[in-house]
């Protein structure tokens, strides 16, 4: 998990739905990417008081992407995942995904997403910014689960689709598929999340709003 200035009650929220899995065989990594907004050091605190699960790292503010990067060549687990400091796994995330993973290096899954309104559903399009595309058409970065092997071969470079342009890159070498798996819980009704701000940002890029495609589900 990368964390930057997102609230803590969130971070708690993600974390405990780590410690809480069915399957407990883990070692959860935290990076703290130059946070500045924790004058409490409540996720530090946290952390401590959960020692024998939690690995925290902490660095000068540098991405996501890199953060994550960073984390991989700290990690020893055979399989890899990610979880984002505002959203949080199902109790039997890491069960499922471990039998989805037997045929494949690495999977990405759908996900159980939280919205307000039908247009949060889709995110701009990384082929054309003016364009929306739904999330179950989408590569999303903390669905990623795979082996410890494709995450140190293949690092995740930028910011806005760093995540699908990992699981192409991935695809090159290793057998992937995407799974209709919806045990990871994605808010997208966060205003300061990630993907919102993300989303925001592009908008502002192309200066035209985006256009949304009647949802099919």
């Amino acid at each position: 998990m990368s964390v930057y200035n997102t609230d803590f009650q969130l971070v708690k929220r993600a974390l405990d739905s780590v410690l809480n899995q069915d399957f407990q065989d883990f070692e959860l990594i935290v990076i703290d990417d130059g946070s500045d907004k924790d004058p409490d050091n409540n996720l530090l605190n946290y952390a401590i008081d959960h020692e024998d699960k939690i690995t925290y790292l902490r660095h000068s503010n540098c991405s996501q992407s890199m953060s994550i990067n960073k984390g991989v060549k700290f990690s020893s687990g055979e399989y890899i995942t990610m979880i984002d400091a505002d959203d949080e796994y199902k109790p039997n995330h890491l069960s499922m995904c471990l039998k989805e993973i037997k045929n494949a290096d690495l999977i990405s899954t759908k996900t159980h997403t939280i919205v307000d309104k039908e247009e949060d559903y889709y995110v701009p399009d990384k082929f054309n910014l003016e364009k929306g595309i739904h999330v179950d058409d989408c590569v999303l970065f903390a669905t990623l689960f795979g082996r410890r092997e494709v995450f140190l071969n293949i690092d995740f470079k930028g910011d806005y689709a760093a995540d699908s342009n990992f699981y192409e890159s991935a695809a090159k070498k290793y057998l992937v598929k995407k799974v209709n798996l919806r045990t990871y819980i994605y808010y997208r009704n966060i205003p300061n999340s990630i993907t919102f701000k993300l989303k925001q940002k592009n908008s502002k890029i192309t200066n035209k709003p985006i256009k949304y495609a009647p949802s099919i589900n």
